[in-house]
């Protein structure tokens, strides 16, 4: 597609002009600019140009001096960097109109086959943009026609990748949709420095949104990854730390605490709305903490086992049973006449302490087990080695 072009821009003007209006705090930037520029030294220019849009003081000029000055000698740049400086620019733009139009100007620019992480970079972008503005509809199209090239590329620069799972997590909570959400943000962590890249306010809201969604999670009972992130941290000493605890509380499948926990669901609606399905989710926690304290060749477990472990009535036992089978929670099989529960496999997961302590205490029993085996055949072994 063809791209409009400006007129050739006068640089000596051009920069004359701007320092003119500039503070004084600015000029040690303008000639630089014309001296890198006359040089032709684009990658110095490049450095320059991002110390300038990040300087405070810069804010008002950002967007005139990358449309004209920037523009004028975009196609000498690094692609990446262009665009980078590009999305430090348009968020001084705040009429909705305006912004899209600049992003899809500069998109327009933007070589797809040969300058791919830009292209996802700045696609990304645009899509985040029209989800801030209520287009879901289009931030979709563009969220998928950036994971469509990004699947395919390996080594991708940080930025890009966090570009792509950050629009993803935030459409994904504006629908509500908790997997999605918890799967695209914690990857968007990954891809950032939280104790750099996020305020402290953000890293708090990031932290809470990750706990609520896998709290509400239809398929998410591993909650592995979250709780060994560093960003949970951040909910300590807040009024959200409380949600914190429930997770812990969840992963140790502890209904006691967790009916401790409910009286503060009120703070938090959404969870008190979900109270049924949480209830059933810390019973399925429950059953797998049940499971996975008994020896593997100890794991035919009554009915009323069952029962009273995760607090449920005897004839609402095999109906959870069965909801655990088909999340692949555990593997197995049930025998209604006998009322057991014949269970072959459970899902692994993080462990806290207190469990860590129950696994120390099982492998202790197996090793004895071993040098009991060990001694009483010895003997044995020795004579057949003599005869």
């Amino acid at each position: 597609m063809a791209v409009d072009r400006p007129p050739k821009l006068d640089v000596d003007e051009y920069l004359t002009t701007a320092l003119s209006a500039a503070p004084q705090e600015l000029h040690p930037f303008f000639e630089p600019f014309r001296t890198l520029h006359q040089r032709k030294l684009w990658h110095q220019l490049t450095l320059k140009l991002f110390d300038f849009f990040h300087h405070d003081l810069s804010k008002p000029y950002r967007v005139d001096v990358f449309e004209h000055f920037v523009r004028d000698f975009e196609e000498k740049l690094n692609q990446l960097r262009l665009v980078e400086m590009g999305v430090i620019v348009s968020k001084e733009i705040d009429n909705p109109v305006t912004h899209l139009n600049f992003l899809t100007s500069l998109l327009a620019r933007i070589d797809a086959e040969k300058s791919q992480e830009a292209y996802i970079l700045l696609l990304s972008t645009l899509s985040h943009a029209k989800l801030l503005y209520g287009d879901l509809e289009g931030t979709r199209v563009d969220m998928d026609a950036a994971w469509k090239i990004l699947d395919d590329l390996d080594g991708v620069d940080p930025a890009v990748n966090a570009a792509y799972y950050s629009v993803a997590a935030d459409y994904y909570k504006a629908k509500a949709e908790y997997a999605p959400y918890y799967k695209n943000s914690l990857l968007y962590l990954a891809c950032v420095d939280p104790a750099t890249d996020l305020s402290p306010e953000d890293a708090v809201s990031r932290a809470h949104d990750l706990s609520i969604s896998a709290l509400l999670g239809d398929s998410i009972y591993n909650f592995g990854e979250l709780l060994m992130h560093p960003i949970l941290s951040s909910l300590d000493s807040t009024p959200h730390e409380w949600i914190k605890k429930l997770l812990f509380t969840f992963n140790a499948g502890d209904i006691g605490k967790f009916e401790a926990l409910a009286p503060l669901f009120s703070r938090e609606p959404i969870l008190q709305e979900n109270y049924p399905f949480l209830r059933q989710k810390i019973c399925l926690m429950a059953l797998i903490e049940s499971v996975s304290k008994r020896n593997a060749n100890n794991r035919t477990m009554q009915f009323q086992t069952i029962a009273e472990e995760t607090r449920l009535p005897v004839d609402e036992v095999e109906h959870l049973v069965m909801k655990a089978l088909s999340l692949k929670l555990i593997r197995g099989s049930l025998d209604e006449v006998g009322q057991t529960a014949q269970i072959n496999w459970v899902q692994p997961r993080v462990l806290d302490r207190e469990q860590i302590g129950v696994l120390a205490d099982r492998l202790k029993a197996w090793t004895d087990k071993l040098k009991t085996v060990e001694q009483r055949i010895a003997p044995e072994l020795l004579v057949t080695a003599s005869g």
